[in-house]
């Protein structure tokens, strides 16, 4: 045998063995070292499913559940999955849909929002009936499958703009969250569900299960041992009074304006109402969500404004009693001095009318008639504090005070849409007049509530809280706790924040905020037993009737209860305001309205629509 045919024999053997040996370690890479190729394998074989948590529940004060899940069923479809050579029909007579709309569901924006090989909502809210029989004969219609969710139902058709409500997640909202949301999953939208929603989601889990040759789910893939449980969501404890939540939204009912109740004590908000209002079971997930949320948007009443929070309106004369506590603070007032009175204010070429009343001779008596020069006078004393003119300085001190008062700034509700309202700077100013001359005259309606101050209701009721507290407050809240949770809520609501002014000249401006409701602007809203100490306050509309105000605490030593009502288009706030405000009070010291005098006004209220006709 030659060397040339030996040399090629060994050549081919090596090379067999080399071919051998590439095999070998190409296996070997396929079944032990790389998954990948056996995951492919086992997603022919195994399910993945998703399993979604109850989201956490929400209770009022008084454990009174407000909202709860209610369970539905959808339809789920992979459009890779999809056998063209599916009985459309029957499956369209399972589900009571037309064989058009069956593609009309399927027609999807393929590479934007939806991929054709991830699952996507094909049907919500399946019928009980139309479940029951397609669980007997999903696998006859691959690419399609249920799953059980958790929808919002609430108790009462209360507090909508308070508990918000949730929607399905854009695509915004999954990118920035990737590993939480996932197309057709839920979010918290506005409220305490938007605020709280990373403690009412919970945790999804997942579960792997086994499917036969034709589809059929046979059992847990490994005994369960990979399948991971749902965690629910944290179940919450608010602060709100639903009994007085509802009360309060009968009174505003035909009425455009807020409400918002404080426990001074606390922080703790009782009630936030803004008129009107929806149901919140409208916005709740079915088929005709969409429509209910159109018409909502559409409404020229704007439901979905919270009023109460995110409007800002001047304060009008609520805001006497803090310019009367800045001018004792700084000395530069005396509360028994005597200011005449012809029945308005005059100052060169303004004009701001009065209440039909005698002079004051105290602030107590100027806050008792609400009286329009006692205050520009008092006002003016803050301003020209450093001289007539310097109204810069003056301006500036007066403002330090307001920011410790929680004005011109958000004041860190549990809630996102808050306003900060608005207060006007000495720098405001100097751009307003372009480099001429302003002074204490020319800003001289802000000391009466008017002019470019604005506040929010919310504010509005923590001044109230304020004076109630002789001069401390903590930031208003609408979470107590999470139940049965170690979750401690945000310590700021729980701290304490005082303003600069001493305890002795807020009893004083209370004195004269008792009389109101006695024999002043608000008498009419009178209590025997209970002392109200309020203000009433009438804000120019330059659109049509004047909005009525109203800020109050009750009773006089250990209040338990601060509100500010705003009614848009009902007059002075004697008018409309007081009288809510002080049923809302009796209401929560006392359970019932209680004589017939009260219970006429009460029907008057309820009775009364003051929204305008060209809304």
């Amino acid at each position: 045998m030659s060397s040339a045919y030996t040399n090629r024999q060994y050549i081919i053997r090596i090379l067999f063995l080399l071919g051998a040996g590439i095999l070998l370690a190409k296996t070997a890479q396929i079944q032990i070292f790389d998954n990948s190729y056996q995951d492919k394998a086992q997603t022919a074989a195994i399910n993945k499913f998703v399993l979604y948590p109850s989201r956490g529940l929400v209770y009022d004060r008084n454990e009174v559940l407000m909202t709860f899940n209610q369970p539905i069923y959808e339809l789920k479809a992979t459009y890779n999955q999809i056998d063209p050579a599916m009985d459309t029909t029957a499956f369209c007579e399972i589900l009571n849909i037309s064989e058009e709309e069956f593609v009309e569901r399927l027609d999807k924006k393929w590479g934007r929002r939806y991929s054709k090989s991830v699952p996507f909502t094909f049907m919500r809210r399946l019928s009980v009936v139309s479940y029951g029989v397609l669980q007997e004969s999903l696998h006859e219609f691959p690419g399609f499958y249920v799953k059980k969710r958790n929808i919002r139902g609430y108790r009462d058709s209360i507090a909508s703009h308070a508990l918000g409500y949730i929607s399905e997640v854009n695509a915004s909202q999954i990118q920035k969250n990737r590993s939480i949301y996932s197309p057709g999953d839920y979010i918290g939208k506005d409220g305490l569900e938007a605020f709280y929603e990373e403690e009412l989601r919970g945790k999804k889990g997942l579960k792997y299960q086994l499917k036969d040759n034709v589809g059929r789910i046979v059992g847990d893939y490994k005994d369960g041992s990979l399948n991971q449980n749902a965690v629910s969501g944290k179940d919450l404890k608010v602060s709100l009074d639903t009994k007085l939540q509802s009360y309060g939204e009968q009174l505003m009912a035909n009425k455009l304006g807020s409400i918002i109740a404080i426990e001074p004590a606390t922080g703790e908000i009782l009630t936030m109402i803004s008129a009107p209002s929806y149901d919140p079971d409208e916005l709740s997930i079915s088929r005709e969500r969409g429509d209910q949320f159109k018409k909502l948007l559409d409404d020229p009443l704007n439901p979905f404004f919270n009023r109460a929070v995110s409007a800002k309106y001047p304060p009008g004369s609520l805001f006497k009693p803090i310019v009367g506590l800045i001018a004792l603070q700084e000395k530069v007032w005396n509360f028994n001095r005597f200011v005449p009175c012809s029945g308005a204010y005059w100052n060169v070429d303004r004009f701001l009318g009065c209440h039909d009343h005698p002079s004051a001779y105290t602030m107590g008596k100027a806050i008792q008639y609400s009286c329009n020069s006692y205050f520009c006078e008092t006002f003016k004393s803050i301003i020209d504090k450093e001289g007539y003119h310097n109204p810069n300085k003056g301006l500036d001190l007066f403002n330090s005070y307001l920011y410790e008062f929680g004005l011109g700034s958000v004041l860190g509700i549990d809630f996102q849409t808050e306003n900060r309202g608005n207060i006007p700077t000495t720098k405001y100013y100097d751009k307003l007049y372009k480099g001429r001359t302003w002074r204490s005259s020319t800003i001289v309606s802000i000391g009466i509530g008017q002019g470019e101050i604005q506040l929010t209701t919310l504010q509005m009721a923590n001044l109230a809280a304020i004076i109630a507290n002789r001069g401390s407050y903590y930031t208003p809240h609408l979470v107590k706790e999470f139940k049965n949770d170690d979750t401690t809520i945000d310590a700021k609501y729980t701290t304490p924040q005082k303003v600069s002014i001493d305890s002795i000249h807020f009893e004083k401006v209370i004195e004269g905020m008792a009389n109101v409701t006695v024999e002043g602007t608000a008498n009419w809203s009178h209590i025997n037993d209970i002392t109200i100490c309020g203000k009433t306050g009438t804000a120019q509309n330059p659109h049509g009737k004047d909005h009525s105000i109203f800020f109050a605490f009750a009773p006089r030593e250990n209040p338990k209860i601060a509100i500010a009502v705003y009614v848009e288009n009902a007059g002075d706030g004697g008018a409309f305001a007081a009288p809510i405000a002080s049923l809302m009070i009796e209401k929560y010291l006392k359970n019932e309205i209680r004589t017939a005098s009260r219970l006429n006004m009460e029907n008057y209220i309820l009775r009364s629509n003051l929204v305008p006709k060209s809304l």
